[in-house]
Formats: structure tokens, C-alpha cells, sequence
């Protein structure tokens, strides 16, 4: 059932899935409350340009409100007089590698400005908040692919470690509360106006000028890399299905009105493929730079996603030969023109 009629709240709205899904929402009818702090983890601009897009987008209307959700107070006082039915918590500080060089934004977005989120949803008696959480959870698994039921107590780094603690206090918020909420591990998400610190940007605008590519663990990386076409598919289809308060077992093993999904794209490729479909895109040969593993670094990603399909009927259906050249084709009109 698609809730087309209420108002959802979405946080990380100028992000590269935020935008993404409060186009969707708006397209199907449902309008958008954003939530974005605009920081500089990247640059502003391109937030800007996202916003920008939404502003102009047909559908449903968009309301965008500039706060930082880890000030409980600055939330509170900016949703006042505003209404919404459900939320998708999507805004967090992004990134492994950053994580070890500013542990205090992971505190304060992904921890502090998680439990307002969930403090605002019990408030105003959410049907349903969706958010984000990371395949980074999986730490150093070496079972592929990763499925929801695995081990996640071994994070390598502490943005996984804040994400596993997310998913811990929504746990304990759906036993309190019985507020409804669904928690979604994403894996690499890639595809236009996508994040400049991740790697098919930085290959692609690397390969475009001239440079050579850092490619780590000499080449010897998988990962699942989903078409943010299928994640935004996915999240609507999570939206519109809240987990029961039915004492019912739940994906990722809860008893409460509480879901964990994996949400990627069921395939694991590896990176000297990738670089193979970015270099017919580009239409040049990748200058490789082969480097060791970095710190906090997993060397494969594969996502089971048999939950989630079960669930919702996900089927992501965008293959890397066919997402990675429409990529592509926007970076060009918007970094090259």
C-alpha cells in the first residue's frame, strides 16, 4: 500500500539518496519535508544543486528547513507547526576513512542525532521511520554474502560501529515505544549526482583528466554496487510496509516492530571489473596506482538481500555495464561543462 496523500520527513535531503528519494516521493504524489545541515564533508555546492533540482521538480511540494538534527532543541523549534506522517532518516556523517580523522561528527550526527530522530518519531507518533544503516556493520565477515543474521559485534571502523549502535537503539525504541522502524544496511551506492569522496566519482574524474587512480589492495576488492535507481525503489517499498507490532519474528531477528534489511544489488563485482566498464565509458585507459589495503577498509561487499525480496519484492535490475555509463554521461554535463 502506498501512502501517496501524507507528508514524509526526510533527513539528508540534500545527500545523494536523500534527494533521490524526496524526488520519488514528490513524483508519486507525497509531499517532502527536508532536512539537510549543508556541511562541507563535500562541497556545498553540489548539496545545492540537489536542492535546487527539488525545487523545481513536478509533484507534490517540497519544504526544505536548513538544521543540524544532532540539536534536539533546533529540531524541535524548526518542525514546530509542521506535520508529518512518516520519516526517512537518511542525513549521517558518510564515510569510513573520515571517521578516523573526525570521530567527534560521528558522535554527534550518527549517535547524538539518532536518538532525536527517534526521540521526534515517539513525540509525534510516527507510523513508520525508515533509516539508514551500512554494510560497514559486517566489520571483517568473511562469509559472502553478508546476510542479515550474521555476526556484527567486530566493526573495523567506528563509522560501522555507529551504525550498529543505530540499529541497537532503534531495537530498544521499538520495545519501549512500539514505534515501527526498519533499518536498511546499504551497500556501495552509486549513479548521477552521487558523492564526490566515493570511488566511482573520484576514478571517473580522475580518468576524464588524465591522472592515475588509486586503486587499494592492489586491485583485489569486491564490492556490491547498486544503481541508486534499485535503493530508492527499495526504500519506498520499506516506507510503505511497517514491521507489526505482532510479536511476528521480523528480518534481522527482532520480536518487535523493528526490520533489518540489506538493501543492494545481489551481485559482487570486482574492482578491476568496474575499472574495465568506466574505462569503455570514459573512453580511456585507467593509469592505475596500486596501493595496500587502508585502514578500516573491508576487501569484499556482497549483499543477501532474500529479506528484503521475501518483504517488499525488491529486484534490483540495474547492472554495473548498464549504471556505470549513465554515470558517467551526467559527470560529464556536470563537472565537464
Amino acid at each position: 500500500m502506498e501512502f501517496h496523500g501524507q507528508t514524509v520527513l526526510v533527513t539528508g535531503a540534500a545527500g545523494f539518496i536523500g534527494a533521490a528519494v524526496s524526488e520519488a516521493l514528490m513524483a508519486r504524489g507525497t509531499a517532502v519535508i527536508g532536512i539537510d545541515n549543508l556541511n562541507d564533508y563535500y562541497p556545498v555546492s553540489l548539496k545545492q544543486a540537489r536542492l535546487a533540482r527539488l525545487a523545481q521538480a513536478s509533484g507534490a511540494p517540497f519544504t526544505f528547513i536548513e538544521r543540524d538534527f544532532s540539536d534536539m532543541a533546533a529540531l524541535t523549534e524548526a518542525l514546530a507547526g509542521h506535520d508529518f506522517a512518516r520519516i526517512v532518516h537518511l542525513g549521517a556523517q558518510a564515510g569510513v576513512r573520515y571517521s578516523l580523522e573526525n570521530p567527534q561528527a560521528y558522535v554527534a550526527s550518527n549517535l547524538a542525532g539518532h536518538v532525536n530522530m527517534l526521540e521526534l518519531a515517539r513525540a509525534r507518533g510516527v507510523e513508520h521511520m525508515v533509516y539508514a544503516s551500512s554494510s560497514s556493520v559486517y566489520g571483517g565477515n568473511t562469509k559472502l554474502p553478508f546476510a542479515v543474521e550474521d555476526r556484527t559485534d567486530h566493526p573495523v571502523s567506528l563509522y560501522a560501529a555507529t551504525k550498529r549502535a543505530d540499529e541497537l537503539m532503534s531495537e530498544t525504541y521499538a520495545h519501549l515505544f512500539a514505534i515501527p522502524l526498519t533499518g536498511l544496511r546499504f551497500f556501495t551506492v552509486y549513479g548521477p549526482w552521487g558523492r564526490p569522496d566515493m570511488a566511482m566519482w573520484l576514478f571517473t574524474e580522475r580518468m576524464l583528466t588524465g591522472q592515475p587512480i588509486n586503486v587499494f589492495n592492489h586491485g583485489e576488492m569486491q564490492r556490491d554496487f547498486t544503481y541508486i535507481d534499485d535503493i530508492v525503489g527499495g526504500i519506498l517499498a520499506c516506507l510503505d510496509r511497517a514491521p507489526a507490532a505482532d510479536g511476528s519474528v521480523k528480518a534481522g531477528g527482532s520480536t518487535k516492530p523493528h526490520a533489518l534489511y540489506n538493501i543492494g544489488n545481489h551481485r559482487s563485482e570486482r574492482l578491476m571489473r568496474l575499472i574495465e566498464v568506466l574505462e569503455e565509458a570514459c573512453g580511456v585507459k585507467a593509469k592505475l596506482n596500486l596501493l595496500d589495503m587502508q585502514p578500516g577498509d573491508v576487501p569484499a561487499t556482497y549483499a543477501d538481500i532474500t529479506a528484503l525480496t521475501r518483504d517488499t519484492g525488491y529486484a534490483p535490475s540495474t547492472p554495473i555495464e548498464i549504471g556505470v555509463p549513465r554515470f558517467v554521461d551526467w559527470f560529464r554535463n556536470y563537472k565537464l561543462k
